[in-house]
């Protein structure tokens, strides 16, 4: 017994939790291999489409850390329910959504609610699971649906837009979300809230939220006002301003949001420094990769879908345990280091790929170079972020760094695509045909985003200390995850 919930119905409840992780890990990566068709479909220009994206990861990134303390306020079930209904219900509008503004506006709201259901799953299972053997099998079941989820989207996603159209690739949502809801009433315990009002840092979240959006959005229309501008400068002033804000915010209250603190510690600062450049390599990649094999291959959503299978299936295979056992032979800093090397190699091949390309010779190897990648580094980089400080405080670092690694993500996609738009109009005015403009923008933004998981491969092989205490617990639990 556990919680007043005996072996059976434990286990069930983990299997409920992971249902509604995994619609949440199957929207960042289904919307993907859609992006062409709702371009076409919502007369979306190839700078303003990254809203699409960009909306969703502002909002997650921005409400992580504090669904997390609401969780402690009003009680994890309770917030997780209300998460999956608010995530459920926006899912619909982007599904029924026939303009811009709906669709981006509904994917902010799903953004939200996919926030709040990953911010308390974790400490769901926590509390499900106290014993450590079965804390590290439930984590291990929560880490393959995570990786897993990523190959299940981009099928989804290409079949669903190929035999459909785009807007089932949200309303699918819809019996997953009523599915989740029905199963958590039915067996996850009320439990109790842990916390006061006090600690609610509503304050810290809106100012570093509005500063990123802000942010995004001066980057993206940058081209079309100018960069010199003076909308765009005034954008990128209040933007900074709001940030400053934050920091000051952070500094004071007495529970902050992001606690300044452990940004003293040298593997918590070099985690996020390092998760902030993958995230910008990384989501750049799904992005205007999916934009290439589309625009340039001539490849419909189905074809998409299975070009990405490569990647998410080698993702999914070393978070089943293939990278708990790289991280126990070797330490957290060898992994990190390889793994951001393959990235920015396989970025690297992506970034010389012709306009009329083979899948076989200029997709696949750099397809198979992210995958293993991002399976190498993912798990040691969440490591590194945790492995300097308290354990009571290690799922807040957690935290920290899934939001720098949001924020990065849409910081990042919004400049390089910004950058590569900016490329293909300079390339077109100097004579390029629409194809070679294109593919020429295309480039730049594969090679910035190599250059980004270059650097913080050398962040992470100077700076991150490879082996501590806290780790060494890390790593005792993950040797009995199974497959590891």
């Amino acid at each position: 017994m556990t919680h007043g919930i005996d072996e059976r119905k434990r286990w069930l409840a983990l299997m409920v939790l992971c249902l509604g992780v995994l619609m949440i890990v199957l929207d960042t990566t289904i919307v993907n291999v859609a992006l062409p068709s709702i371009r076409a479909d919502l007369k979306f220009t190839e700078t303003s489409l990254v809203w699409v994206v960009n909306a969703y990861m502002l909002t997650f990134g921005g409400f992580l850390l504090l669904g997390g303390r609401l969780g402690d306020l009003f009680g994890h079930r309770r917030l997780f329910l209300l998460g999956i209904t608010v995530f459920t219900l926006a899912s619909a509008a982007c599904g029924l959504a026939n303009s811009q503004g709906l669709l981006i506006a509904a994917r902010a709201v799903q953004g939200l609610g996919g926030a709040v259901v990953s911010a308390v799953s974790l400490s769901l299972i926590m509390n499900l699971f106290t014993s450590p053997a079965d804390r590290a099998k439930a984590m291990g079941i929560y880490g393959f649906v995570g990786g897993g989820g990523g190959s299940i989207g981009v099928l989804l996603g290409g079949l669903l837009t190929s035999v459909l159209n785009w807007h089932w690739i949200f309303l699918v949502n819809l019996p997953i979300g009523v599915a989740v809801y029905a199963g958590c009433v039915a067996l996850l315990p009320a439990g109790k809230p842990l916390a006061n009002r006090a600690r609610l840092d509503v304050a810290g979240a809106i100012a570093v939220t509005a500063s990123l959006m802000l942010a995004v959005y001066a980057i993206v229309h940058g081209n079309e006002a100018g960069w010199t501008s003076a909308q765009t400068l005034v954008q990128l002033g209040i933007a900074i301003a709001l940030l400053s804000a934050f920091l000051v915010i952070e500094s004071r209250v007495s529970h902050p949001l992001m606690p300044l603190h452990m940004f003293a510690l040298r593997n918590v600062a070099t985690a996020n420094v390092v998760g902030v450049l993958w995230a910008a390599a990384l989501f750049a990649w799904f992005f205007i990769s999916a934009l290439y094999m589309q625009r340039l291959l001539d490849y419909n959503a189905m074809q998409v879908g299975l070009a990405f299978l490569p990647a998410n299936v080698i993702m999914a295979a070393f978070s089943l345990g293939l990278s708990a056992r790289l991280v126990m032979r070797f330490g957290i800093r060898a992994p990190l280091t390889l793994g951001l090397l393959l990235a920015a190699a396989g970025l690297a091949l992506f970034a010389r790929a012709p306009a009329g390309g083979s899948y076989v010779l200029d997709v696949l190897p750099g397809m198979v170079l992210m995958g293993l990648g991002a399976g190498v580094a993912f798990n040691p980089v969440l490591l590194a972020a945790m492995s300097d400080v308290a354990p009571d405080e290690s799922g807040l670092a957690s935290g920290v760094v899934n939001t720098s690694f949001m924020m990065g993500g849409a910081l990042g996609l919004a400049i390089l695509a910004s950058l590569a738009a900016a490329r293909t109009d300079e390339l077109a005015a100097a004579g390029a045909d629409a194809v070679t403009a294109l593919n020429g923008g295309y480039h730049l933004a594969f090679l910035l985003g190599a250059v980004a998981a270059l650097f913080a491969a050398a962040l992470a092989g100077a700076l991150v200390r490879t082996r501590t205490h806290a780790q060494g617990q890390a790593q005792e639990e993950a040797s009995s995850i199974p497959g590891s």
